[in-house]
C-alpha cells in the first residue's frame, strides 16, 4: 500500500504494524524522519521516501492508495491528472481510501493560515470515482484543537474500489 503525505508515520507504521508491506512518501524531512523512527522503534518496516505531492507522480502499481489529512494541497488544476495517474497505477480490485477537507457556508475557516491549501468543494473527491465502485462516500464534521484555539472542520471521506 502506498500512503500518500504519510506526516509522522503514525498511520503507516499502523498498516505495517498490521501487515501491509506500505511504502510512503511525505514533503517533510521531520517527518520522514520521524517515520522512520517510529517504524523502528515498533519493529516494522516502512519504505518512506521524501516527495511533494504536487510533483510526484506513480510509476508503481499498488493494491491500496491512502492518504488523510494531505488532499488539500492539491492544486484544483492539477486534479485529474494526479486522480488519473493514482487510478492507472492502482491494481484490480484495489482501493483508495482517502478523505479531504471541504468548506462548508456555516463554518468559519480554520484559525491555521496555510497559504499552500486549496479549496475543495463538498463531494468533488466523490466526482473522481464516477467509474468505480464507492464503497463509502461520507461528510463529517469534527472538532478540533490543533492550533489551541478549538475550531471544526468539514471532511469529505471515500472508500472506491478499481474493478
Amino acid at each position: 500500500m502506498l500512503d500518500i503525505g504519510c506526516g509522522e508515520g503514525k498511520d503507516a507504521v499502523f498498516f505495517a504494524r498490521n501487515g501491509y508491506d506500505v511504502t510512503a512518501f511525505d514533503i517533510s524531512d521531520a517527518g520522514i524522519e520521524k517515520t522512520k523512527r517510529l517504524a523502528e522503534r515498533v519493529g516494522v518496516e516502512v519504505n518512506v521516501f521524501k516527495a511533494d505531492i504536487l510533483d510526484f507522480r506513480l510509476d508503481t502499481n499498488f493494491d491500496i492508495i491512502y492518504s488523510s489529512g494531505v488532499l488539500h494541497y492539491i492544486t484544483p488544476q492539477l486534479r485529474n491528472e494526479l486522480f488519473a495517474n493514482y487510478k492507472h497505477f492502482t491494481n484490480p480490485n484495489g482501493l483508495h481510501v482517502f478523505n479531504v477537507f471541504v468548506e462548508k457556508p456555516f463554518i468559519d475557516h480554520p484559525p491555521e493560515k496555510e497559504s499552500t491549501s486549496c479549496k475543495w468543494i463538498s463531494g468533488e473527491i466523490f466526482t473522481y470515482y464516477h467509474d468505480w465502485l464507492i464503497q463509502d462516500c461520507s461528510e463529517v464534521i469534527f472538532d478540533c484543537n490543533s492550533s489551541g484555539i478549538p475550531h471544526k472542520h468539514a471532511m469529505n471521506k471515500v472508500v472506491a474500489q478499481k474493478l
